[in-house]
């Protein structure tokens, strides 16, 4: 029983994994092309963007060298996936005016599939690696794998980065991590906590974006 759980963890890890890489590259090449850059910024911005999280994430664990050297399988489909996107961006000249609004729900989209996925993979990923009673670290290490991306693509397109500004980006990543270690806590299991909180993420970026929701600051 034990073992058929595991499986199943770690075989929802991976979907995950696949889609967080998926998500945030489209977002990253996305960026690249609106700042103009050229195919092989264009791909560069989509593999940080997509494995810039987890690169933060195992430093920060002393995990050396990185997964995504070791296992470059999810830089490939991030290079896959930008150049899909590059190329149909390439032949359509772009975006039309009258599908920008289409492009713009596209990119939140992608940009909160991506935060979602990964905070659970940053959980997960610390709670493979022995942590499992350090909850602090757990929702730490989920935060940094889900706003890591975003903010080297944010940076390396000179752009103030999102999770500063936008439509509070970074706080259902935290408050989904601390919902998916309270009921693993609280069940004993990860698979519920992982979905759950995964869709909590998105609901919350959802409702945050409707509602035009913003932490506060000061207006100079």
């Amino acid at each position: 029983m034990v073992g058929r759980f595991f499986k199943l963890s770690l075989s929802l890890l991976v979907i995950f994994d696949f889609i967080g890489t998926v998500a945030f590259a489209v977002s990253g090449a996305i960026t690249g092309i609106q700042k103009r850059m050229d195919i092989f910024g264009v791909n560069i911005l989509a593999i940080l963007t997509a494995c810039g999280g987890g690169l933060t994430r195992d430093i920060i664990m002393g995990n050396f060298p990185p997964q995504m050297f070791i296992n470059p399988f999810y830089v490939l489909v991030a290079a896959v996936v930008a150049n899909i996107v590059f190329g149909i961006m390439y032949f359509h000249k772009g975006i039309p005016q009258k599908f920008s609004g289409l492009y713009d729900r596209g990119l939140f989209i992608f940009d909160t599939v991506g935060l979602a996925a990964f905070m659970v993979d940053g959980v997960m990923i610390g709670a493979n690696f022995g942590y499992e009673d350090d909850l602090f670290l757990l929702v730490f290490l989920g935060f940094i794998t889900g706003v890591g991306g975003g903010v080297l693509r944010d940076v390396l397109s000179n752009q103030m980065p999102a999770i500063f500004v936008k439509h509070v980006y970074a706080l259902p990543v935290i408050i989904g991590g601390i919902l998916m270690v309270i009921m693993h806590e609280l069940l004993g299991t990860w698979n519920l906590a992982m979905v759950l909180s995964f869709a909590l993420v998105i609901v919350l970026r959802v409702m945050a974006r409707h509602f035009l929701w913003n932490l506060p600051k000061v207006n100079l």
